[in-house]
């Protein structure tokens, strides 16, 4: 990520639809607290409520989150519009903030490697006590490195369980990115399995990580992408576990065939080619003639990504005015 801000007027007014976007200039002076980081930009917005904005800049273009009930909708807010409108007040400044920004993420590794492990110790403790999501994830990883696999199945599936965000039935886009964060944890429990020897049982948990959250997938907002990133990860914690354990070709062609033949949402992109390493050539070719054309018409050999055509609209990404992009130009701007 550059130090120069990625986006401007346009990009916002784009972002936000005009009607927001106006209203967003009336904002600019309740913006407050605000801070440029290398990546992301956070700030708060006073209106009805104080809201907390974030806006984070990606290669492929800018996104926002806000806390106000709009924007937990999934929609680029008036917030984040006049939160982007004061850093562009400031763009002079940003390559500097940036820099500080940097400056102090290193003074920050520095001084983590300067302690002594006692230190680190007590300080680890300190967060634990006050922090009951870190000590989770803690005590996941602590569990990966130990003999119980059992234990780390039912800890991984838990982490993939969708309930404790599905308020309505289903995880909307306000809760996506704390599912995201607790699921990617998963990730780090497989990788940790396969660091310590224990490859073949990385194996086993994956594949049952990869079918739970496929069978939840379609009922997740995931306009940011967040839960496709975790999927993918997934994929490719069990892609390395494969690797490293040397199974046998013909059992693993018969799950990837009948993983990407079954019912369950490919939310992580598998493809046979991928395997091919694992497979050999012959068992490969095997497969690839088993396999028959996907649904949605798709072609037996094509890598597919994520459903992008659920009855909710979750998986599509949201114009800031709400709208799918089909549909943007017969629906006015929302009174925001």
């Amino acid at each position: 990520m550059g130090t120069t801000l990625g986006f401007g007027e346009d990009e916002l007014r784009r972002l936000a639809g005009p009607r927001s976007f106006e209203r967003g200039l009336f904002y600019l002076s309740s913006v407050s607290a605000l801070e440029i980081g290398e990546s992301s930009i956070t700030a708060t917005v006073d209106g009805t409520d104080a809201y907390e904005v974030e806006l984070t800049e990606h290669e492929d273009g800018l996104t926002g989150w806000c806390s106000c009930p709009y924007g937990q909708e999934g929609n680029f807010c008036k917030h984040c519009v006049a939160v982007g409108l004061a850093v562009l007040r400031e763009a002079e400044s940003v390559p500097r903030r940036r820099a500080a920004a940097a400056s102090r993420g290193r003074q920050l590794d520095a001084w983590l490697e300067s302690r002594d492990r006692d230190e680190l110790l007590a300080l680890v403790r300190e967060h634990l006590a006050g922090d009951r999501a870190l000590r989770h994830r803690l005590e996941l990883r602590a569990a990966a490195a130990g003999s119980d696999l059992g234990a780390v199945r039912e800890r991984v599936l838990g982490l993939l369980d969708t309930r404790p965000f599905a308020r309505y039935g289903y995880v909307e886009y306000a809760d996506a990115r704390a599912y995201g964060l607790q699921a990617s944890e998963a990730v780090s429990a497989l990788r940790a399995l396969t660091d310590t020897g224990r490859a073949t049982e990385a194996v086993e948990v994956a594949r049952a990580a990869i079918t739970a959250l496929g069978r939840t997938y379609g009922e997740i907002d995931d306009s940011d992408g967040v839960i496709g990133e975790v999927a993918s990860a997934l994929a490719e914690a069990h892609l390395d576990a494969c690797r490293a354990a040397r199974l046998d070709p013909v059992q693993t062609a018969d799950w990837l065939v009948d993983h990407l033949l079954g019912d369950v949402n490919d939310a992580t992109g598998i493809a046979l080619s991928d395997y091919e390493e694992v497979l050999g050539e012959a068992e490969t070719h095997r497969s690839e003639r088993t396999r028959q054309p996907g649904r949605c018409g798709r072609a037996s050999n094509e890598r597919h990504g994520p459903p992008r055509c659920d009855k909710r609209g979750r998986g599509r990404r949201k114009r800031g005015d709400g709208s799918s992009p089909t549909t943007a130009a017969l629906v006015p701007d929302p009174v925001q």
